[in-house]
């Protein structure tokens, strides 16, 4: 008869999340994934088959909370304007109050895992693609309804505030000040007037 797990996988997933997201692949050993997530090496294994498996569903994870995360943002918001100063207002408060200075997830497995691991790459291109799609059609909505002037090109603009958005997250890590990051986010943001 199988064994049965005695912990939540999904609480497992986001607390190794956590712990690659703070400390990096690389610098995460399985005795730190022990420690950390209460569990033994073995359930480990048979749960997630490798640590490099459980780091790719960590980033997967952190991929799918943090752009449905975006996605409603810019849903809910209407005014393609209000939406993205919350966005770069929400990445800038997360930014201050993460006393480990994390950064982002998935812009710190790109620097740390690329070039050289080709199924990571391919997730993150993959990802990219998608949530420069998710901001150029935001700024197409807002051209759409008359919000941004229609002489702007939603590709390039949009691209831009990706770019801008991630740039904030990896600045935030090294001058993590309020002022700093707020007149980069009101420079981006002028584009729009």
């Amino acid at each position: 008869m199988p064994r049965v797990k005695q912990f939540d996988e999904a609480d497992i997933l986001n607390k190794a999340m956590e712990l690659f997201w703070e400390k990096g692949f690389h610098a995460t050993s399985m005795q730190d994934l022990v420690s950390h997530l209460g569990i033994n090496r073995a359930s480990l294994y048979d749960t997630f088959g490798s640590k490099e498996a459980l780091f790719q569903n960590a980033v997967e994870h952190y991929i799918e909370v943090s752009g449905s995360c975006i996605r409603t943002l810019f849903a809910e918001e209407n005014d393609v304007r209000v939406g993205l100063k919350k966005l770069f207002d929400m990445a800038i408060n997360e930014s201050l109050c993460d006393l480990s200075k994390k950064g982002c997830f998935v812009v710190n497995t790109t620097t740390e895992l690329i070039p050289g691991d080709a199924a990571i790459q391919e997730m993150l291109q993959k990802n990219r693609e998608n949530m420069e799609a998710v901001f150029v059609d935001y700024i197409r909505k807002g051209i759409d309804k008359g919000q941004i002037d229609a002489s702007k090109n939603a590709q390039d603009v949009g691209l831009m505030f990706f770019g801008l958005y991630n740039g904030l997250r990896v600045l935030a890590k090294v001058d993590p000040t309020s002022e700093s990051l707020k007149k980069m986010a009101t420079a981006g943001l002028s584009i729009l007037n």
